[in-house]
C-alpha cells in the first residue's frame, strides 16, 4: 500500500453489533502529521480576509456581460471591490437586526451576489443556509423553518418559489432579498404578510451610516448549515464549522504541494457546479485562499462549454453527467470525422496511451499527437484546463480513461460527503494504476473499513472490503436538531459513511457498494428504494417489484411481477390474445403497467428521476428457489441483479 501509512492495528470484531475494523491508514503524504493549520486562519472569514490584504487588485468575481441578448466578455470585480460590497451588505444584514449566530439563507444558481452574501454571513458569524430547490417542493419551506432561516437572499426569478412558502415560514423569515429587482406585484405580496422585501440595489443602501463591530470567530464556530437530501424523509441539516473549512483547505494545499501541482493567484475556476453543495462550496474557499478568480456561468448547461471559451478556466470541476455529455460530444465529432480522421485518432490515442501507461507523465507521452490531434479537445474547454476533477458520482472507467488520453490535462477523481466537508480520497495525477478508483486519502483525515457481515463484506480479508469510516476534523460538528441521526453515523470519532469500500493494492479506494439500499443515480440524487417500492406495491395490478438503479445512469428501470387475474382482464379488455407468459413479453402491456407506475407516482408526488422509465415483466414471482428472497420474503438485492443482470442491461440499452 505504496500511498498509506498504518496509524493503528486492526480490530477483530467481538460478537454482534460489534463488527471487526481494519487497520486504520492515513495518506503517506501525512508521514509526520497531518499539515498545520495555515498561520491566522481561525475562520472562512480569515480566508478571504487574508487574500483581501495580499491580492487587493486581484480579479476574484466574473460575470459575462450580455449586450443586446448576446454574451460578452466576462467583467471582474476585484478581491478588494468585492470586499467592499461584502461590508456593505454585512451592515445591511445586521441593520435588520441579524446577530452572531443568526440564519441566513441563499436560493438561486451561483453568481457574484452569492459569494457576496456568503461572505457577509461569514464576516458576521451568521450561519449561511443554502436553498436548494432540487430537494423538492416542500424542501425550501422546511429548511426555512427548520434553520430558523430569519432574512433569504433569493435570484430574481426564484422569489416566487418562496412567496409559495408564505404564510407558513412567516414565523422565523422577516426580509427578503432580490440579487436583482423587484415587482411591485412581489412587494404587495411580501408586505402582506408583514415581510419586507429590498431589491439587491436598495438592500445596499439599509446599512449606510451604520456601525456594526465584526464579532470574534471561532474555529468551532459553525459557519453553515447545509441540508441534504439524505434518504428517506425529511432534509437533514449538517452542520459544518470553519474547522472543517480551512482543515480541508491545508489538507488540499499539503497535497497539491506534494504532486507538484500547487494552485496560484493567476488560476481560473469556472462556477458552475451548485454553491449550495459542500463540494464547490470547499473548491471556491480553495481558489480564494489563493487570490486567484472565478469565473460565473450563465446558468444554462448547453451553453456551459461556450462560457468556458469565454473564461479559459485552468480547473474544471465536474459531475459524470457533463464529462458524459462532453464525452459523447466527441464521440459524435469522431464519427462524422470521416475514416482518416478516425485512424488518425486511434492511431494517436493507442500510442498515447501506451506511453502513459509505462510511466510516462500525460504531456510527455506523445507531445506531436496533443499538437496534431488532441489540442481540439483542449481547446474545446477554453485552451488552458490542466487539471480536471469528477467528484459527487462515479465516473464511469472508460470515460475517465478516455479523458486521461485526450483532454490534455489531469482526470483526477475524488470522493467525499458533505458530512465530511468534501474531499476524503482523490487520485492522483498521472498515476493510470489509479484509474476507477477515488485515490488515497486526503492528508487530513484517518480512515478505516469496518464489516458489513450481512453483506458479505469482510474488513480482514486478503481483499479488504467494509463500510468506510473516517474520522478527524474535517467531519461535520452534528445534523441540526438530530441528535438521534447523529449518534447513528458517528460512533467513538468515527463517520459511518454508508458506502461500502474496497482497499486496492496500491493504497487507494474502490467505491463497491451502498450499505442501506440506498444509491445515487448519474445526477447525483439519492434514491431510497424501499420507499419507493412501498409506493408502487399501491399499484394493484402487480403483486411485486423491485426497483433498480445505480450512478452509472440517470434513471430508474424495474422488474414487475404481474397480477395475473388483471392483467388477464386486461388483455381481454383490449383484445390482445395469448397466456399470460406471452402476455408479458407484449410491449403494449409493458407500457400498461409504467401507465400504471406512473398514475401512483403522481399521486404520491414522487420526484421526476423516482419514476420508473422501463419494466420487465416476469410471470414467476420472485422465490426462494431462485434464492431471490430470504425466507422471511426480504428481497435479496444482490441476487436479484444478477439474477437479471442481462434484463437490466437490456432495459437501459434500449432507452439510449
Amino acid at each position: 500500500m505504496e500511498h498509506l501509512i498504518e496509524v493503528e492495528k486492526a480490530k477483530a470484531g467481538e460478537g454482534e453489533g460489534n463488527p471487526s475494523r481494519g487497520p486504520v491508514y492515513r495518506s503517506a503524504f501525512a508521514r509526520d502529521g497531518f499539515p498545520p493549520p495555515v498561520p491566522g486562519l481561525e475562520s472562512c472569514w480569515d480566508v478571504f480576509r487574508i487574500s483581501v490584504e495580499k491580492y487587493p487588485g486581484n480579479k476574484m468575481l466574473g460575470r459575462r456581460e450580455i449586450v443586446n441578448g448576446k454574451a460578452g466578455e466576462y467583467s471582474w470585480m476585484t478581491y478588494k471591490e468585492v470586499y467592499d460590497l461584502v461590508v456593505k451588505v454585512g451592515l445591511s444584514i445586521r441593520a435588520c437586526g441579524v446577530e452572531k449566530g443568526g440564519r441566513c439563507g441563499i436560493y438561486g444558481i451561483n453568481s457574484p451576489e452569492w459569494m457576496v452574501s456568503m461572505q457577509a454571513c461569514n464576516a458576521h458569524g451568521i450561519y449561511c443556509v443554502p436553498l436548494y430547490d432540487t430537494l423538492g417542493a416542500g424542501a425550501i419551506e422546511f429548511i426555512i423553518s427548520h434553520a430558523e432561516v430569519s432574512i433569504a437572499f433569493v435570484e430574481e426569478k426564484k422569489i416566487q418559489e418562496v412567496l409559495k412558502t408564505l404564510p407558513k415560514a412567516r414565523e422565523n423569515l422577516k426580509t427578503l432579498v432580490s440579487f436583482g429587482k423587484v415587482t411591485s406585484e412581489q412587494r404587495e405580496e411580501v408586505e402582506k404578510f408583514g415581510l419586507a422585501i429590498y431589491s439587491w440595489e436598495e438592500f445596499l443602501k439599509v446599512g449606510e451610516n451604520k456601525q456594526f463591530d465584526l464579532p470574534v470567530k471561532k474555529k468551532t464556530d459553525i459557519c453553515t448549515i447545509m441540508y441534504t437530501s439524505g434518504t428517506t424523509g425529511d432534509p437533514k441539516g449538517v452542520l459544518i464549522s470553519n474547522n472543517s473549512i480551512i482543515t480541508l483547505i491545508a489538507g488540499v494545499k499539503r497535497l497539491l504541494q506534494s504532486v507538484n501541482e500547487e494552485l496560484v493567484s493567476t488560476d481560473v475556476y469556472m462556477s458552475y457546479l451548485p454553491l449550495a453543495h459542500i463540494f464547490d462550496r470547499v473548491l471556491e474557499e480553495l481558489f480564494i485562499n489563493h487570490g486567484a478568480s472565478i469565473g460565473f456561468w450563465r446558468g444554462d448547461v448547453k451553453l456551459l462549454v461556450e462560457d468556458m471559451g469565454a473564461l479559459k478556466p485552468t480547473i474544471f470541476c465536474a459531475v459524470p453527467r457533463v464529462l458524459d455529455r462532453i464525452y459523447s460530444g466527441l464521440m459524435e465529432k469522431l464519427s462524422s470525422g470521416g475514416f482518416l480522421k478516425q485512424k488518425l485518432f486511434g492511431v494517436a490515442y493507442s500510442y498515447k496511451q501506451y506511453n502513459m501507461k509505462k510511466g510516462h507523465k500525460h504531456w510527455e507521452a506523445a507531445p506531436i499527437c496533443d499538437k496534431i490531434v488532441f489540442s481540439k479537445v483542449k481547446q474545446g474547454l477554453g485552451g488552458k484546463v490542466r487539471l480536471i476533477l469528477s467528484g459527487a458520482a462515479p465516473l464511469a472507467a472508460h470515460i475517465e480513461a478516455f479523458l486521461r488520453v485526450v483532454a490534455c490535462a489531469h482526470v483526477v477523481q475524488g470522493y467525499g460527503l458533505t458530512e465530511t466537508c468534501a474531499g476524503t480520497f482523490v487520485s492522483l495525477p498521472n498515476d493510470v494504476s489509479m484509474l476507477g478508483t477515488v485515490g488515497p486519502p486526503v492528508p487530513n483525515v484517518d480512515v478505516c473499513l469496518e464489516s458489513v457481515p450481512e453483506m458479505g463484506y469482510d474488513a480482514l480479508a486478503t481483499k479488504p472490503r467494509g463500510e468506510i469510516c473516517v474520522r478527524g476534523d474535517t467531519v461535520f460538528s452534528g445534523y441540526y436538531k438530530r441528535e438521534d441521526l447523529t449518534e447513528e453515523v458517528l460512533v467513538d470519532g468515527w463517520f459511518h459513511t454508508g458506502d461500502v469500500g474496497e482497499w486496492q493494492e496500491n493504497g487507494t479506494m474502490k467505491i463497491i457498494d451502498r450499505k442501506k439500499n440506498i444509491f445515487k443515480l448519474s445526477q447525483g440524487e439519492y434514491v431510497a428504494v424501499e420507499n419507493l417500492e412501498n409506493v408502487y406495491g399501491l399499484v394493484p395490478d402487480i403483486d411485486s417489484i423491485w426497483v433498480y438503479g445505480n450512478s452509472f445512469e440517470s434513471f430508474l428501470v424495474a422488474v414487475v411481477n404481474p397480477n395475473k387475474q388483471a392483467l388477464e382482464s386486461w388483455a381481454e379488455d383490449n383484445g390482445l390474445s395469448g397466456d399470460f407468459a406471452s402476455l408479458c413479453e407484449n410491449p403494449k402491456a409493458k407500457e400498461y403497467i409504467i401507465g400504471q407506475l406512473n398514475k401512483v407516482a403522481k399521486e404520491s408526488k414522487l420526484k421526476g428521476f423516482e419514476f420508473i422509465k422501463q419494466v420487465h415483466l416476469d410471470p414467476v414471482p420472485f422465490d426462494m428457489d431462485r434464492d431471490l428472497l430470504t425466507p422471511t420474503y426480504k428481497k435479496k438485492r444482490p441476487q436479484l441483479l444478477n439474477y437479471y443482470k442481462g434484463v437490466i442491461d437490456n432495459m437501459y440499452n434500449s432507452t439510449k
